[in-house]
């Protein structure tokens, strides 16, 4: 199946990005400008009001691997539906909400999907968010595209101060319930409630033993022994993931001084913090919670599944 392509105005597309661009099957997204009268418009003259434009994204999808309708839960799950003013700290008519249908299959399932919502009783307010046909869209300035990646701390900032996170989190909490059965208290706290064990008093702080630890949650490959290191901290050190995407960083701006937290990518597992004062050529300690890892040791690793590592220990005895 071809690829397809889906719009949705949420507010500032700073925010509309993210939450997209990390699934599987997304083959790209664009912020920019659609539903005006004008051609090729500027930021400015979008936000001036003047065009008639709203912000909005448009993403290419694979759907048989992402399919439309999880893209409609996913797009309501970062918006307001209720606001027929903006969206959060964004006011006027620059950042209503909206769904532009590119098809008759998308209009249905767009209606569907709506209508859904409002039966859940989720929101009390009428859903005020509107599904339209899909018309010209202009791409933003490259400055505005993919603005939480290259502008991290200020998207953080941003993002945070517009309420939309608050928001996000009252209306659409991750049920993690189910992992209060398979995790230990301390095992909970950290990796679903962004907690921190003692130093010193955990498993895995001066392990010596080779292998690879894993997401305790979802078993993903996180850090392996090879780049584990004794920095003194009283946490597992590490220079490095075992591969660059394992893990996903964002600014902490839960404590007075900013901290850049480490994730898992798939489990979404709180691991640590990532300091800029450790060994190696990029001078990086990823200090890392034991409780958010389960340690396998080489000598399992092809017996759990994780064979493929067992080259990153080559020539060791």
């Amino acid at each position: 199946m071809a690829y397809e392509k889906a719009t949705f105005a949420g507010g500032c597309f700073w925010c509309m990005v993210e939450p997209f661009d990390e699934q599987e099957g997304i083959i790209g997204i664009r912020s920019g400008y659609t539903g005006g009268k004008a051609e090729n418009p500027t930021y400015k003259e979008v936000i001036s009001g003047d065009t008639g434009h709203v912000e909005a994204v448009q993403i290419t999808f694979d759907p048989d691997v992402f399919p439309y309708k999880k893209l409609l839960d996913l797009f309501w799950q970062q918006i307001d539906p209720t606001d027929a003013g903006g969206q959060f700290k964004d006011r006027g008519p620059t950042y209503l909400t909206a769904i532009y249908y590119h098809d008759e299959t998308q209009r249905k399932l767009a209606e569907e999907s709506k209508e859904e919502l409002v039966e859940s009783g989720k929101f009390s307010k009428p859903i005020v968010t509107e599904i339209l046909p899909a018309k010209a869209f202009y791409e933003a300035e490259e400055y505005h595209q993919d603005f939480y990646k290259k502008n991290a701390f200020r998207y953080a900032l941003y993002k945070r101060g517009s309420g939309r996170e608050e928001f996000s989190r009252t209306y659409w909490p991750k049920d993690r319930s189910h992992l209060r059965v398979s995790l230990s208290d301390m095992q909970y706290y950290v990796t679903q409630e962004n907690g921190t064990e003692p130093p010193f008093e955990n498993e895995y702080w001066n392990n010596t033993e080779e292998g690879l630890y894993v997401d305790v949650v979802s078993g993903e490959p996180l850090f392996t022994s090879k780049d584990q290191y004794d920095s003194g901290c009283g946490w597992p050190s590490f220079t490095k993931p075992v591969m660059d995407a394992s893990v996903k960083e964002r600014y902490d701006l839960s404590h007075k001084s900013t901290r850049v937290e480490v994730r898992s990518r798939e489990g979404d597992s709180h691991l640590g913090h990532v300091f800029t004062d450790g060994p190696g050529p990029k001078g990086l300690r990823y200090c890392i919670n034991s409780a958010a890892l389960r340690f396998i040791p080489k000598e399992r690793l092809e017996a759990e599944g994780y064979g493929d590592f067992l080259i990153l220990f080559k020539g060791k005895k």
